[in-house]
């Protein structure tokens, strides 16, 4: 290894030898400016969903404390002109906004002269009005999203022989130009190996989905060139459709690979597939890297050097497990983009950004989450060229790097202590460090830096100073540490600089 150290690392592993524990302490050289750029996201990497229901108003996943113990429960459109909303909405830009769902499949769309609808016409749900989608499209349009969506494709698009038409889809393109808005991607369904959640027709099947894909691409190409197609947009290996088989019959079809990801379904749904006690193992945390390898096999196979984006994903499926809205999950969050940036995945869309308990933002008193804050801490930290990893193993430790967002040459680093210990990185140089922590895993507060992280008084982000350290940094805990090392000089880091957030 280069004698031309930048950083040195010395951890402490705690070691329980007969019910007392000592440190054990190892070092380990590291060289920032000899790490090599292994991968470049897109610059909306860091992404989120509203799901179109929330814009519609209709019935979303109960809370938790809901009275009737109801799985849903009606929700009013979501005030996209609220000041705060927009704020922390703004905080995390440059970023895709992908107003889609389950919802969105069976949502009925106007035309443009339209007298208001009171009911969904039949074979529809809901109905989107003129104002709302306006609103979405403002809402887009003054905090820096592209906007991502998906078309109607329940029984009210369809002829009477089932067979897809492009009207609903012709109307959404139409109302968005009208608002002066642009849709940069789409996915024709949303989860469309789920027939029957998506209300797709019944017996609904793989030569059906084919047919209308092929439809649905020629519209698109001729109607809407410029929109990136976005495919197959489905979730897990299994369902009435499986990913397999639609990605084999329409090879060569999508402009990008999309699918979605839950690691496992919340309570409101059977078989929950995980439990709070599990949320900082590796057999959990690399569940979304297991998920990647499957379709990037799919996309090695029928659409080979395309790019793959993960368009939906969360702690669980079904609105979240009650600890989704804690610090516990924030070491998933900021994990799965690490991993994912790490296998050259270019976008990742959280859902959602403010309904339910995976939501980063409480709906009801719009108050930012823990995972708001550590999104925030990854959008004023790490840039679009992603470094390698050393190849060394810290005990409880896990390590990104990437080139610093905000500086020409620098280096971020994203430390996840996931132990019950502390660790200790001892620099050899000057970082600037924001460590979050929380006074337990289940706790909906954290601290930044050991203050409390609060919007300020004027409803505005704060602007989270960071500490200036030279020599041993702590890590405490249960705790993620974002760290910015700048004067690196790495080459990788050399050619673009990666601009700081609008909050900055």
């Amino acid at each position: 290894m280069r004698f031309a150290k930048t950083l040195m690392m010395v951890f402490g592993a705690a070691l329980l030898t007969g019910g007392t524990s000592h440190d054990e302490t190892a070092i380990t050289d590291l060289d920032l400016k000899a790490l090599a750029k292994i991968s470049e996201t897109d610059p909306r990497f860091q992404s989120f969903n509203i799901e179109m229901v929330e814009i519609t108003g209709g019935r979303f996943w109960a809370p938790y404390d809901d009275p009737s113990g109801a799985r849903y429960a009606r929700r009013p459109p979501t005030d996209l002109s609220n000041k705060r909303l927009n704020i922390l909405a703004a905080g995390l830009a440059p970023a895709y906004l992908r107003v889609s769902g389950t919802w969105a499949n069976s949502t009925y769309v106007p035309r443009i002269d339209e007298a208001p609808v009171a009911l969904p016409p039949e074979g529809f749900n809901q109905v989107l009005t003129n104002a709302q989608w306006r609103d979405a499209i403002a809402f887009a349009r003054t905090n820096d999203l592209a906007l991502i969506t998906s078309f109607p494709v329940s029984l009210g698009t369809r002829d009477a022989d089932g067979r897809w038409s492009i009207e609903q889809a012709q109307r959404l393109l139409a109302l968005t130009h009208h608002f002066g808005g642009r849709i940069a991607a789409a996915e024709f369904i949303n989860e469309p190996n789920l027939t029957k959640l998506g209300r797709l027709p019944d017996g609904y099947a793989l030569s059906d989905y084919a047919r209308d894909f092929a439809i649905f691409r020629d519209f698109a190409k001729r109607v809407a060139p410029d929109m990136l197609i976005l495919g197959p947009g489905s979730s897990g290996e299994g369902g009435d459709l499986t990913a397999t088989d639609m990605m084999r019959i329409t090879a060569g079809g999508v402009d990008v690979v999309s699918y979605h990801f839950y690691g496992a379904l919340s309570k409101r749904c059977p078989d929950s597939q995980t439990t709070a006690d599990q949320a900082l193992s590796e057999e959990w945390l690399s569940r979304t890297e297991r998920d990647f390898i499957f379709y990037a096999g799919l996309r090695d196979r029928y659409e080979p050097r395309k790019d793959i984006w993960l368009t939906e994903t969360a702690q669980a499926a079904c609105g979240g497990s009650p600890w989704a809205a804690t610090f516990r999950d924030s070491f998933r969050y900021v994990g799965q983009l690490g991993r994912l940036a790490q296998r050259g995945v270019k976008v990742v869309a959280h859902n959602t950004l403010a309904a339910s308990e995976y939501a980063l933002i409480d709906s009801k008193t719009l108050e930012p989450r823990p995972n708001y804050w550590a999104a925030l801490l990854w959008r004023r930290t790490m840039g679009t060229t992603v470094l390698e990893r050393p190849g060394f193993v810290i005990p409880g430790v896990e390590l990104y790097f990437h080139c610093l967002r905000d500086d020409l040459g620098g280096v971020a680093i994203l430390a996840e202590n996931l132990s019950e210990t502390s660790k200790t990185l001892a620099l050899k140089g000057r970082a600037s460090v924001n460590t979050m922590t929380a006074q337990g895993l289940d706790s909906s507060f954290v601290q930044i830096n050991g203050h409390l992280a609060r919007m300020n008084p004027d409803g505005t982000l704060p602007r989270l100073v960071a500490k200036n350290k030279i020599g041993a940094i702590a890590l405490p805990p249960h705790s993620i540490t974002f760290l910015a090392v700048r004067g690196i000089n790495n080459p990788a880091c050399l050619k673009a600089v990666h601009p700081g957030s609008l909050n900055d």
